[in-house]
């Protein structure tokens, strides 16, 4: 793409390698940033396609719009551009926007607090895992063309949510900084050794020619790191002094720029030291660690458009004959009827008008057995149907559904913020602004006394003050940990897992699928008459192999074969094997094809089933939910710390008392829908609680983002591994017993490391105002002082997984009977 190419919708020129197009009156146009493209789609999605075929002038490019309303920011106050994003509740707007330009917590909190500064407003949070700030004010009294305006005042472009934008920008901010590190990476090793062979110490005989055919080798290779490399600093400084607002930027650019200035001035005169090596050493960590970070943006991402796929992309409307037609589902409209064949997902939440079948609701329940449905039962958009055909009249879409409610206590629960999250911002900005005041000062006083020291003694505190180490001290002990527990199979999909740990003293468990197995298992069959167990379970499994149920997993496969079997909806099967023609399901269902009286049920724990036949009632059938072998190990690990432990689920059978009473769970719950597990745990935390949360369906995904620590199981939901803070890929409950060893071990770690970066600045600051220390020693000291941050944190690659307590390593224990 050329350089020199216009914008489509302002005219300025496309940068080189730029990505941003649309499709505009029937052709794929070029745009210079996400800005123009967000603003020329809205206008396209707007009906409003023809403002291009008649405009008189280019539009203003959105990064440099005046503070005053331009017509295409106007568009956005439109009621119909306004409906896909933007929702309104209690005369209250909300909606989510997407924020482009972040690069640190720091901008997090400067939009935060600017648009929280408008009376307008009543809240603004930033997700900074994914840039999309939720936002809820008086529309009335504040348009969202405004809105838009006061976040680009401060140097962020914003503009609507959309997961497929979203994607796309996330994933080529992370394709840029990639190539930046590699740059700075790749160029920094060779300017080093450039360097460092101009160094005495090298005692290398180089003749005068050759020392400064290095110098300027290493000048022209450090130059692409600073000007390339190093342009996302040196734009948050920029901003940072626009805003009034300090960054780590902000040192990091004059640190980076004076270090490449003086490098300069040393290879044009040949006096003084080369400081390339400093420069690209600088760039290489601090953009690994951002890259790292747009990584697990990038991550995040990709999960939200996942759930967008939960619902189909299309269904089938019912016209007023009764006729089917296929259609987008954005065409869907409430009152709508659509018709929902077996093994299709309902498109929207709605009322059953006719048909019987189960829906399999485990993505919002998360109970795996499906739900018997009925004509005027409610069912809910994102579920299976099973069985048989529906005709559903929609009464939600879109936002109003139950699935997307439980996505916005997701998204609201992500950007709470911790508040130890906000005294560390709190105790940065003082930290930089002490040491950027620090080097003022020193350097006004050197100036003073011996001005051709002043610059190199600036330099040097500059440079030792460089929080690399400190940055480095809690970030190397976390992945390190973190790479230790991937082994044991417990995945960390945020760093404050570990340390958090540490403070927890309640424990929610989920029962399905979380401490128990998740899948029925046939555990006993009663004979009821001539026929033996075997040959009732060879019959059994003969129906139940035309079934889709999960319940007819559990009993496996026949060389019988079942023929004429009907299904019924919430009561059983009804099939022909040989000469006998049977009933499986519920008993009275049974029962009635021989018209004898229903046999006593067993006095035993479980789901029973009965097979019968023309002439009896043939045998019963137990299905049972196994506890995990090392649920009873982890309750015991928790006891054992004094934690209490809380069992909270959406099954309403008797399950739930059992399995809390046999693992001597403190407090158990079921029949417990999403928002009421989150008011649960809030009420825990009003007490003062610390909660880590174990759970793995969508039911879940609320609670466990709101909780302190969140653990999904393996075989959990997308949803619910993308929102958890950790993820146990094994499913082995163990895996969380040595996760608690080994978070005291990084505890410790990491104040080590923390009391050791705070003592090497504390140090070096004195010594390098007073002249005792170079640029070049500061530089080196730092690297020293990061080295031993490394290898320190590297400790906790060991880990003792030999056998754990006697009380932590019972086995399988049998339900109660």
């Amino acid at each position: 793409m050329s350089a020199l190419n216009p914008c489509y919708h302002c005219a300025l020129p496309v940068p080189r390698g730029a990505r941003f197009t649309a499709v505009v009156l029937g052709e794929r146009r070029e745009f210079c940033c996400p800005g123009c493209q967000a603003v020329a789609q809205a206008i396209v999605d707007g009906g409003l396609e023809s403002y291009y075929s008649h405009r008189s002038e280019s539009s203003t490019n959105p990064r440099t719009l005046p503070a005053q309303l331009t017509d295409e920011q106007a568009l956005y106050d439109r009621p119909d551009v306004q409906a896909p994003f933007v929702r309104h509740d209690d005369n209250l707007a909300e909606t989510t926007l997407l924020i482009e330009g972040i690069s640190c917590a720091a901008c997090g909190w400067l939009i935060e607090r600017h648009l929280r500064s408008l009376s307008a407003v009543v809240e603004a949070r930033l997700h900074l895992s994914n840039h999309r700030l939720q936002l809820r004010w008086n529309d009335a009294a504040l348009p969202l063309s405004q809105v838009l305006s006061e976040v680009l005042s401060i140097g962020y472009a914003a503009h609507p949510y959309r997961a497929d934008q979203a994607t796309e920008q996330l994933a080529q901010e992370n394709r840029r900084s990639l190539r930046q590190l590699g740059v700075a990476g790749l160029l920094w090793f060779q300017a080093m050794m450039a360097t460092m062979a101009t160094w005495p110490e090298f005692n290398i005989d180089l003749s005068p020619q050759m020392h400064t055919i290095l110098r300027w080798v290493a000048m022209f290779l450090t130059t692409p790191i600073v000007f390339y490399s190093c342009v996302p600093f040196f734009k948050g400084a920029l901003r940072d002094l626009r805003t009034g607002h300090l960054t780590m930027d902000l040192s990091v650019s004059l640190a980076i720029g004076m270090a490449y200035l003086a490098g300069i001035w040393t290879a044009i005169t040949g006096n003084g030291e080369l400081y390339f090596d400093a420069v690209g050493m600088f760039a290489l960590f601090l953009l690994t660690g951002r890259y790292l970070e747009r990584r697990a943006r990038e991550r995040t991402a990709a999960a939200t458009a996942q759930l967008v796929n939960l619902l189909p992309a299309s269904c089938l409307r019912l016209d007023e004959r009764g006729q089917s037609e296929r259609i987008l589902l954005s065409e869907l409209r409430v009152n709508d009827c659509v018709r929902v064949h077996p093994g299709a997902v309902l498109p929207a939440d709605g009322r059953i008008v006719s048909g019987q079948s189960s829906i399999d609701e485990s993505l919002l329940t998360g109970e795996y057995l499906p739900q018997a449905r009925r004509p005027g039962d409610a069912v809910t958009a994102g579920t299976l149907n099973v069985e048989s055909a529906l005709t559903v009249e929609v009464l939600a879409l879109g936002h109003d559904t139950r699935l997307s409610a439980i996505v916005r206590l997701l998204e609201r629960a992500q950007s709470e913020k911790p508040r130890v999250a906000q005294i560390a911002d709190s105790a940065a900005q003082w930290f930089l602004l002490i040491s950027l005041i620090c080097a003022a000062v020193i350097g006004l006083v050197w100036w003073q006394l011996d001005p051709t020291r002043a610059f190199w003694i600036v330099l040097a505190m500059l440079v030792a003050t460089c929080p690399c180490a400190l940055s480095l001290a809690t970030p190397t002990a976390l992945t390190t940990a973190t790479g230790t527990l991937h082994r044991l199979g417990l995945l960390l999909t945020r760093g404050h897992v570990l340390e958090v740990l540490n403070q927890i003293d309640t424990v929610i468990f989920d029962k399905t699928g979380t401490l128990t197995e998740g899948r029925l298992t046939l555990r006993a069959i009663r004979s009821l008459g001539s026929l033996d167990s075997d040959e009732c379970l060879g019959l059994a499994a003969a129906l139940e192999s035309h079934s889709e149920h999960p319940i007819a997993r559990a009993f496996g496969s026949t060389p019988l074969n079942a023929d004429q079997v009907i299904s019924m909806p919430g009561l059983g099967l009804e099939g022909r094997v040989g000469s006998h023609l049977l009933r499986i399901g519920q008993p009275a269902f049974v029962c009635a094809l021989s018209d004898s009286p229903v046999p006593a049920m067993p006095d035993e724990p479980g789901q029973w089933l009965l097979l019968g036949d023309e002439q009896q009632a043939l045998a019963w059938l137990v299905l049972d939910d196994r506890l995990r072998d090392d649920a009873a190990a982890l309750v015991e690990a928790c006891r054992q710390r004094g934690w209490k432990t809380v069992l909270l689920s959406g099954d309403s059978s008797p399950m739930v008392a059992r399995v809390a009473a046999q693992l001597s769970i403190d407090e158990a719950r079921g029949s417990l829908l999403p928002d009421e597990k989150l008011k649960v745990l809030q009420q825990l935390r009003t007490q003062g609680r610390k909660v880590l949360v174990l759970g793995d369906g969508v039911n879940d995904v609320p609670v466990l983002a709101a909780a302190d620590i969140s653990v999904a199981m393996g075989s959990a939901t997308d949803l619910a591994r993308t929102s958890a803070d950790a993820v146990l890929l094994s499913n082995r409950l163990q895996a969380l017993v040595q996760a608690f060893e080994l978070a005291r071990r990084t505890r410790r770690i990491i104040i080590e490391n923390l009391l050791w970066a705070g003592l090497y600045n504390g140090l070096m600051l004195p010594f390098a105002a007073i002249g005792w220390i170079t640029p070049l020693w500061a530089a080196a000291g730092m690297s020293v002082s990061s080295l031993i941050v490394v290898l320190n944190a590297l400790r906790l690659v060991r880990i003792k997984t030999g056998a754990l307590p006697p009380a932590l390593t019972g086995h399988q224990r049998p339900l109660p009977e």
